[in-house]
């Protein structure tokens, strides 16, 4: 059984919610971030980075009281507004080649604990307990942690119709992508949806570990106080037919000592190896890998007689650091060695080739992407994937709802 709450939204008042709402912060380039705090008074980067007004380089827990202030700010300007009673939403982003909708709500921390929630990915403590600070000095959250449910006809239909009404907000962004959300409030729609949930059973996080475990900690340090929005985390719930899953391709910035020859060698233990010279290849299944070295593309299929004891070991991410990342270049953790870099593959192979042609990487890998049954199958054994192996659509707009503490 999955609890799904509603809650006391936060959210911008309807003239302004095109320019109060953003791409995650680490999203813009630091022209792009420049333009938006010089030009836009209204954009909710002004909350997540307070300090830019008067360049201030500053400590985190100030830093984060000035979060909380400049938040503050808003609400008493009336740029961000509070729902008298709680409500769920229903969020649609459509791009140019996808549509992505889903409910927004509140998702229980015991659900969590218990494994209803299932996860797929490891977390860096440092991280948590970093988050954690945030939430606890800030006292909001508008990051949602994104957690796909098996597909539903029932719930799909009911979306559907809902998606018929009126709806609250509609606009659209210089990424050209349009964004639509509906509020979900009458008393028998929010227990309909609730009933709805519990009956669905597990769900699975797709994005956002470090930000539901953060969640987690702060309930634990905190749940003597009776806070009840402690008890729950904001999240968007979406279709596991819904979400869009790209690899996370590897970028490597010496061959370990090894020549050119003998890498390629030392390969060819494993893989079958085929130089596709300037052509822009990418793997089209998996087992297959992508290579860039020397101004040339390969590709690297493994070679047959391959058994795997787990879905884990059969991952392609696995696999690539079994077979040539650890034993061949010598890189042994994946989050923290200097000498491995990742680009999601929501970007172009292009980048890839330009990266490496500049010098400063000499290597770089392509895989398939991994698909949600995996992940699936990952999360119900108790399996942790591999660093940077997922780069999961749809991303969430900062704030265009805020879940407080």
């Amino acid at each position: 059984m999955a609890k799904i709450i509603p809650f006391k939204a936060v959210r911008p008042t309807r003239d302004k919610v095109s320019l109060v709402t953003s791409r995650s912060y680490d999203e813009y380039s630091p022209a792009e971030l420049a333009s938006q705090l010089d030009f836009n008074p209204f954009s909710f980067l002004h909350v997540l980075n307070p300090a830019y007004v008067n360049q201030q380089k500053i400590g985190l827990e100030k830093r984060f009281k000035l979060v909380a202030q400049k938040y503050h700010d808003f609400k008493e300007e009336d740029v961000l507004i509070k729902e008298e009673d709680p409500v769920f939403f229903l969020y649609e982003i459509q791009t140019k080649t996808q549509t992505f909708t889903g409910i927004i709500a509140g998702t229980s921390i015991e659900d969590y604990q218990n494994n209803v929630i299932k996860k797929h990915e490891d977390t860096l403590q440092y991280r948590v307990e970093l988050f954690k600070d945030y939430l606890h000095s800030t006292g909001f959250n508008t990051e949602p942690v994104l957690i796909t449910y098996p597909d539903d006809a029932e719930l799909t239909s009911w979306i559907l119709e809902k998606k018929q009404a009126d709806s609250l907000y509609e606009f659209s962004t210089t990424k050209r992508e349009k964004h639509i959300l509906w509020k979900i409030e009458t008393p028998e729609e929010i227990s309909w949806l609730k009933h709805k949930f519990a009956a669905i059973g597990s769900v699975y996080i797709a994005d956002g570990h470090h930000r539901s475990a953060s969640a987690e900690l702060l309930y634990e340090e905190d749940k003597a106080s009776g806070n009840e929005n402690l008890n729950y985390f904001m999240s968007f719930l979406i279709a596991e037919s819904n979400v869009k899953i790209y690899e996370y391709n590897r970028i490597i910035r010496d061959l370990n000592g090894h020549s050119k020859e003998d890498f390629l060698a030392l390969l060819s233990n494993e893989f079958w190896i085929k130089n596709k010279e300037q052509e822009l290849w990418k793997p089209t299944k998996k087992f297959e890998f992508g290579m860039y070295l020397d101004n040339e593309f390969y590709s690297l299929v493994l070679k047959d007689g391959h058994s795997f004891s787990s879905v884990l070991e059969s991952l392609d991410a696995q696999i690539l650091y079994t077979k040539v990342l650890h034993p061949i270049l010598g890189i042994t953790d994946l989050r923290n060695d200097e000498r491995i870099d990742y680009i999601p593959g929501k970007q172009s192979i292009v980048t890839i080739k330009e990266v490496i042609d500049e010098g400063e990487f000499e290597l770089g890998f392509m895989l398939f992407p991994t698909d949600i049954s995996e992940i699936k199958e990952l999360a119900d054994n108790n399996l942790i994937m591999p660093p940077k192996s997922t780069y999961i659509d749809p991303k969430f707009r900062s704030g265009l709802v805020v879940y407080e503490l």
